[in-house]
């Protein structure tokens, strides 16, 4: 009888090592496993199928070990916002605030994560002057985009269209046309605007109006790539 218990014991043991519990509705911390929004815990997000910081938010729980360091006055310090190999360049001051600086943005895969914004491109509107790419206007009713300085590349990607595709399901493709400038803001040329983070496509009413998504929102996580 010992001796069928032992066995029976080395089967179930052997069973378990191959076979390994699945991950279900888990709560993952930094680089866990994740296939939504809701597997991460706290301010973490799922990208690229692993938990990490939310480059909205500007949380820094991964790229600072896990850990929250003080400094000796009792305030929270974290390095700057690193994704991928891209770190904040330096600082500019507008307005009583200071907004990091970059001239790198995340690499681009085949579903790169990215905030989507709005824009108004036409004459007059919030983006300033005419667009980069083309040195023109762009209606509202078109389906343009501006790109963080990393990814617009010193205009590399200029009328190229990329696929953006949104938390609903629906996904779209849109010209690119201009930079959303991650260095420089605060002026006219900017339309007062400070400058742009690292992972924005900047969108037109009517990119937003195809995925389906309300502008008063301000900014949906949203993946892009070359289409």
């Amino acid at each position: 009888m010992g001796a069928s218990l032992v066995f029976l014991a080395s089967i179930i043991c052997h069973f378990n090592i191959i076979n390994p519990p699945f991950l279900t509705n888990a709560v993952s911390s930094c680089n866990g496993a994740c296939n939504t929004l809701d597997d991460c815990t706290g301010q973490l997000i799922c990208i690229n199928g692993k938990c990490n910081d939310d480059p909205e938010v500007g949380t820094h729980i991964c790229s600072n070990g896990g850990a929250t360091s003080r400094s000796p006055g009792g305030g929270a310090t974290s390095p700057p916002y690193v994704s991928g190999n891209c770190q904040s360049s330096g600082t500019l001051e507008c307005r009583g605030k200071s907004y990091p600086q970059y001239r790198c943005s995340p690499p681009v895969s085949f579903s790169t994560p990215a905030i989507l914004t709005w824009n108004d491109f036409s004459e007059g509107g919030d983006g300033g002057g005419r667009s980069e790419c083309d040195d023109r206007y762009h209606d509202k009713s078109e389906r343009v985009v501006a790109l963080s300085t990393g990814w617009y590349n010193k205009g590399s990607r200029c009328g190229r269209m990329i696929r953006i595709t949104a938390r609903n399901g629906r996904s779209v493709t849109a010209k690119v046309v201009d930079e959303c400038d991650s260095v420089n803001g605060c002026d006219g040329e900017h339309a007062g605007q400070p400058p742009c983070r690292n992972n924005i496509v900047d969108g037109s009413k009517s990119l937003w109006d195809a995925l389906g998504l309300d502008t008063d929102v301000g900014e949906e996580h949203v993946t892009w790539s070359m289409a």
